[in-house]
């Protein structure tokens, strides 16, 4: 009796490992649904979906974790898949909506400056160091969705958006270490927190479309400013106290 009992909870808890990743793999489903919506001028509709994309990407990790995926599915590289779902929905995604949208110079230059985020975050996801092991991003980690929806948002004139895009792709390949936040360990009940309600509020940003909503904007963007000053203050802290590239911050 007991070994049915395990037996079942075993094949329970695999069905959930495959949940897990098939819920990963949905984040696929959504970008292209962004991208749809992009191509027929549905902004709002496309923003929604890339949230879905952001909402999912925030939490299958934890899920993954809970269920133990990697020894209930070994054959599948969770991390790889996860990392091909990512630039799909955080690089690709958003550089097709910058270019339905009009939000860069038409043309050659346009194309161009799209091709450069995605050359520069193709390196983002593939360096080794892009993931350190106590859970820091290096280089600008790729948030290319939530970028352009404030340039969007920000009814900036293309030359502006062209030259914000060209700097953050400048600054992958800075090595400044950013806050993972559902995994740093410092500051982490705050910034989940944080983060939370910065999701509420972007939400509703995106809800009210067309309308500008300047409150709304500074509520999101405290939450941005927070995440590169708390990141900054880390690695100016962990280089005055001497520590290594592969070490954690010295708190």
């Amino acid at each position: 009796m007991a070994r049915s009992q395990q037996g079942k909870s075993d094949w329970l808890l695999t069905a959930c490992a495959w949940g897990v990743h098939l819920y990963t793999a949905l984040g696929a489903a959504f970008g292209l649904l962004a991208i749809h919506y992009a191509e027929v001028g549905r902004f709002r509709a496309s923003f929604l979906a890339m949230a879905a994309t952001i909402v999912i990407d925030s939490s299958d990790g934890t899920l993954a974790r809970a269920v133990r995926i990697r020894q209930r599915v070994p054959g599948v590289d969770g991390a790889l898949l996860d990392n091909i779902v990512d630039y799909l929905t955080f690089v690709i995604v958003p550089m097709v909506f910058v270019m339905r949208a009009g939000m860069v110079p038409a043309g050659w230059a346009g194309l161009g400056i799209v091709s450069l985020v995605a050359i520069a975050s193709a390196y983002q996801f593939s360096q080794t160091a892009a993931k350190t092991p106590d859970h820091y991003y290096t280089g600008f980690p790729s948030y290319w969705n939530i970028a352009v929806f404030y340039l969007y948002y920000a009814r900036l004139t293309a030359t502006v958006n062209a030259a914000a895009l060209v700097a953050l792709a400048v600054m992958v390949f800075v090595p400044i270490r950013y806050i993972y936040p559902s995994r740093t360990v410092t500051l982490r009940p705050l910034t989940i927190g944080y983060g939370i309600f910065w999701g509420a509020v972007t939400i509703a940003m995106i809800l009210a479309l067309p309308d500008f909503h300047p409150v709304l904007l500074y509520l999101s963007l405290s939450y941005v400013a927070y995440y590169f000053a708390v990141s900054l203050f880390l690695n100016v802290r962990n280089s005055i106290a001497g520590a290594g590239p592969g070490e954690p911050p010295r708190i």
